[in-house]
């Protein structure tokens, strides 16, 4: 590859993450679905026809932000189960990376809570699978766990789906109270001890 041509890969990238801030940062004012291609545009200072060279819609913007929100939030929580630590450890660590990534990417999880609900459908739907995803990803490693020999595969699901919306509530609170993080993420450790607990004690019938 020759100099030219990664100085203009380069700037591609840059342009690239350009249009995603600025639609992350525009977006915030209203919604993606409200968001003009001309505003995004104007916000990065390129023509119209540069967008098309990198998305061709708004929607597909937003489907860049979400699978941007989610691919490395579910690694590091998947890295963290994959070392198999004891329940309260494990949810102690979940919640840490949680309030951190939430924290440190406040602005892309307030994307996800607005656009879950009032973002374009095919944006939407990508949310939705991506929570299907995590959901699974987490039945199969609730799987490994001791305590749920005797669950049956529908039960592992729907514990996975109660922890994944539990903490889906709770990056929502995260972001609409980043002053209240502590106690937040505090009241979160205590209540899925709590369901673990109990859930280790189910039996399926």
């Amino acid at each position: 590859m020759t100099e030219a041509s990664l100085t203009r890969t380069e700037q591609k990238e840059r342009t690239r993450r350009a249009i995603l801030d600025a639609s992350l940062a525009l977006s915030a004012e209203s919604t993606l679905a409200a968001l003009s291609l001309r505003a995004v545009a104007k916000e990065v200072g390129v023509v119209p026809t540069a967008f098309y060279r990198h998305f061709g819609s708004v929607d597909e913007v937003g489907l860049a932000l979400v699978d941007e929100s989610f691919a490395s939030l579910r690694a590091l929580l998947r890295e963290l189960r994959t070392g198999a630590p004891g329940y309260a450890d494990l949810i102690d660590s979940s919640i840490q990376v949680l309030v951190e990534h939430v924290t440190t990417h406040r602005e892309l999880f307030r994307f996800l809570v607005r656009e879950r609900v009032a973002g374009p459908p095919r944006v939407r739907a990508a949310i939705g699978h991506e929570i299907a995803l995590t959901t699974r990803e987490l039945a199969t490693d609730l799987a490994r766990l001791p305590g749920t020999e005797g669950f049956a595969t529908d039960d592992l699901r729907l514990l996975a789906d109660l922890i994944v919306s539990f903490v889906g509530t709770t990056a929502e609170r995260l972001v609409s109270e980043p002053e209240a993080a502590k106690r937040i993420a505090a009241g979160a450790r205590v209540q899925l001890r709590m369901l673990m607990v109990g859930a280790v004690n189910w039996r399926s019938r």
